[in-house]
């Protein structure tokens, strides 16, 4: 077994293989660890937090969900999130960077350690990426909606409009489409983490579908 070093960076959303998180970084322990990312061009763990403070029962809110953690007495998180590489950086004042990142491999945490400026370190597996998988003609209604959404958000976009999907686009990839979806579609927090966990991105696309028919989601 082959174990890596990550900084960790909680949060109260989830991040899924080739998708876009914008973040702005603040905090003290989190400014270090991006700019350490930059300089060495190093990625960092995105896990979701499991306790929040004073909040522990509530879903993030829509303002919430590229936040930084809340502080906390103890800090608990997943045991499986996925590594983020820094594709853009900005700094509008000191004390704050803009950063725009990407997901790259999920992980397994085997070990972690508490800096003493309060950044987490773990020791991780990473996880074998999704098999290509073509979608299947009966799931290709999920295809289909998430091909038309793209379309409209383009449409509708602006030069300062932020597309929340890059390309390229593959619909004809099961763990592809299936992710884009878990990114889009409201649910728990608990239950997007579930559909990160899953090895097989078939049964992935099965279960969003299935959520995008019940929530009415499908034209």
């Amino acid at each position: 077994m082959t174990l890596t070093t990550l900084p960790l960076f909680p949060l109260t959303t989830i991040l899924f293989p080739d998708g876009l998180l914008p973040l702005q970084i603040f905090e003290l322990r989190y400014l270090n660890m991006v700019k350490k990312c930059i300089a060495d061009g190093t990625e960092f763990g995105v896990v979701a937090q499991t306790v929040r403070r004073d909040t522990a029962a509530e879903s993030p809110t829509a303002s919430e969900a590229n936040s930084p953690a809340l502080p906390m007495s103890q800090e608990t998180f997943t045991a499986i999130g996925t590594s983020a590489k820094i594709i853009s950086h900005f700094v509008p004042q000191p004390g704050l960077i803009r950063i725009d990142c990407v997901g790259s491999q999920r992980f397994s945490i085997v070990s972690t350690r508490q800096q003493t400026g309060g950044l987490w370190v773990a020791q991780v597996q990473t996880i074998a990426a999704d098999l290509v998988i073509p979608v299947p003609a009966e799931l290709l209604e999920a295809a289909t909606a998430l091909r038309h959404l793209i379309t409209t958000l383009k449409s509708q976009a602006t030069e300062a409009s932020f597309m929340p999907i890059a390309k390229p686009y593959l619909f004809d990839d099961c763990g592809w489409v299936a992710n884009r979806w878990c990114e889009l579609i409201p649910m728990q927090s608990a239950q997007r983490h579930r559909l990160l966990a899953l090895d097989n991105p078939l049964i992935r696309l099965e279960l969003v579908l299935d959520m995008l028919l019940e929530q009415g989601l499908l034209r």
